[in-house]
């Protein structure tokens, strides 16, 4: 049986939920209180001390970082959708308050954002989901046959804080080709740990599923492959901002228990569905360590 804290915890998971999937909707005091069946009076005191952080600013971070998220990586929303899907009566009232915040207008923003400080703004919600964050088992955890894998790669070599500037260039390619997520499967091969690489020596693949031939291109787009072979499989539902913690159960938990021998290739994932194009709290990222 959950213990009375767990079961506490999991009211306020319950509100964190239903934040993500109503960003849209009414999320004032009462009605979050509501889905936690705490008594309003109290609730945003308890919500402050569990998170650090206030359910009026934690609703208007959420709410801004789907509005940057679609601004950087959907160019075919308007502007005005946008303001209103953050609850803004109107486009001039969404970028006057995204221009205080970001010192930038939400056009600017779109065409090139100031990733270092969006990150710094954002950081007291990151804070605050980790502070509740699912522990993983080692009955999450399979052992699957990866099939050979061709792939178009995209690298990203340097501060990890700029991987949205590559991550706008991999979509604007991907369009013009024709492999949108939708026909072409997306992966990730993290060839550095951030935690223990300098920031100029950090190493990543954007990567897209393809049989075709990667022609030459302006975009620095080449043809690699994922090897087959075994993997062990860890399925991450929620933000995939930082996967550190389901990396460090693989490797810290996991693997020395397991038995089993690491081959020689790359730690790799698969987006397997996107935020924002999903509630962040439903988006779904496959983590795969490959063994002999």
């Amino acid at each position: 049986m959950k213990t009375a804290f767990e079961r506490y915890h999991a009211r306020m998971q319950r509100v964190l939920d239903h934040i993500e999937q109503h960003l849209d909707g009414d999320l004032d005091l009462d009605a979050l209180s509501r889905v936690a069946a705490f008594s309003k009076f109290h609730f945003h005191r308890q919500f402050s001390a569990l998170f650090g952080i206030s359910t009026h600013r934690y609703v208007q971070l959420a709410r801004m970082k789907r509005a940057s998220y679609r601004l950087a990586f959907r160019g075919t929303d308007t502007v005005t959708d946008i303001a209103l899907d953050a609850v803004y009566e109107t486009p001039e009232t969404f970028s006057r308050a995204f221009r205080e915040r970001f010192g930038q207008s939400p056009s600017e923003f779109r065409q090139m954002p100031e990733w270092e400080s969006w990150l710094a703004i954002f950081d007291p919600l990151t804070k605050a989901r980790n502070k509740y964050m699912i522990n993983f088992s080692k009955n999450d955890v399979n052992i699957v046959e990866f099939p050979e894998t061709a792939i178009a790669v995209m690298e990203h070599r340097g501060d990890p804080g700029k991987i949205g500037d590559t991550i706008q260039r991999f979509i604007a390619w991907r369009k013009t080709v024709g492999l949108p997520p939708r026909v072409s499967n997306t992966f990730n091969v993290f060839h550095t740990d951030p935690l223990t690489t300098p920031p100029a020596e950090f190493h990543i693949d954007l990567c897209a599923s393809t049989d075709r031939k990667v022609a030459e291109n302006d975009a620095g787009v080449r043809a690699g492959t994922i090897p087959a072979g075994r993997c062990a499989v860890l399925r991450m539902t929620g933000s995939s901002d930082d996967l550190e913690k389901a990396a460090t159960f693989l490797y810290r938990d996991w693997l020395p228990d397991s038995g089993e021998d690491l081959r020689d290739f790359s730690f790799y994932c698969q987006r397997i569905s996107f935020f924002p194009d999903v509630p962040e709290n439903a988006a779904v990222t496959d983590l795969f360590v490959p063994l002999k």
